[in-house]
């Protein structure tokens, strides 16, 4: 059986170190199961639906690959989510009950739409999840990007996120699409103070 760590594979987008400070990263078309919806993910039991649903299929399709013909064993990738409001020159840190999200986990290059209806049907079987109709596969690129690691409770972002903004200015470009998070540990099993999270904002040259 062949073992593939992935985020190592992927270190330039998944291995961000707080050493290296801010980066700039090319960020590929990349396959995720997704969930959309809206809402403050603090109260949103919207939000919490979707992250159970997003791992109770990103295993079966990890136990499916194993177990199959192509024999190769993975580790799941950590939960990430975009977030945004209708007008993000407005999109504020501290005023998440407007934002819009989609919650989602990337999937390696051998999982494929019918891999994913296979165990979505197998999944409705044995759990109730209010979520699972709602998961589309889809893919996703949003090229040239800045990103860092923060590692502290969500609540202390902003400076980190405006830092991020500014870094982006001053290397001659604007930001573009929608703020993106990578939650490298399980946000309901870590202690707020040893979150890590990557940020990461797309941008284009002025």
């Amino acid at each position: 059986m062949k073992k593939i760590d992935i985020k190592k594979q992927m270190t330039a987008l998944y291995g961000t170190t707080l050493k290296q400070g801010m980066v700039i990263v090319d960020v590929p078309k990349m396959n995720y199961l997704m969930v959309d919806g809206d809402g403050n993910p603090n109260t949103s039991q919207a939000f919490a639906n979707a992250v159970e649903a997003l791992y109770s299929l990103s295993y079966p399709l990890k136990f499916m690959v194993k177990k199959g013909p192509l024999a190769i064993d993975y580790g799941v990738m950590p939960l990430e989510a975009l977030w945004w409001t209708d007008d993000m020159n407005n999109f504020s840190s501290t005023d998440k009950d407007s934002w819009k999200w989609t919650a989602m986990i990337s999937q390696p290059e051998w999982i494929t739409s019918e891999m994913v209806e296979i165990a979505r049907t197998a999944t409705a079987k044995k759990k109730d999840l209010p979520a699972l109709k709602q998961v589309r596969f889809e893919a996703l690129e949003e090229g040239p990007a800045a990103q860092c690691l923060y590692i502290g409770p969500y609540a202390g972002e902003p400076p980190t996120i405006t830092a991020l903004h500014e870094f982006i200015a001053d290397n001659g470009c604007d930001r573009r699409g929608k703020h993106h998070e990578i939650y490298l540990n399980d946000m309901r099993r870590t202690k707020p103070a040893n979150l890590r999270t990557i940020i990461r904002q797309p941008m284009a040259s002025r």
